[in-house]
């Protein structure tokens, strides 16, 4: 299957550079994730829940950043891995002030 669509991308037909992003992003907020949990709670929650946290944060970390002038996620990168843990990190910190606000 791999194969198939790298030569189906050499061809001009296929889409790898889509699938790649979807890593991509699926990594990243997987690595941004664990780090931001770990900051944040120290404590493990689970690998979907890390890829979900790492994603939102690096929605939420693109956005504050360019609030202020700066490029958000660019790739899989440094850059994009700090701009992604400090997203997640002021996600999981505004929801366990909610949590322990309310409940």
């Amino acid at each position: 299957m791999l194969i198939a669509r790298r030569i189906e991308c050499a061809r001009g037909n296929g889409r790898w550079e889509d699938d790649v992003s979807i890593i991509a992003w699926l990594v990243l907020g997987l690595i941004a994730g664990f780090i931001a949990s770990r900051i944040v709670n120290r404590q493990g929650e689970g690998l979907l829940i890390y890829i979900v946290v790492g994603v939102v944060g690096a929605e939420i970390g693109g956005l504050l950043f360019r609030l202020f002038g700066m490029s958000g996620v660019t790739g899989l990168n440094v850059y994009s891995l700090l701009v992604a843990v400090l997203g997640a990190v002021v996600l999981l910190f505004t929801y366990h002030r909610l949590i322990r606000r309310y409940i």
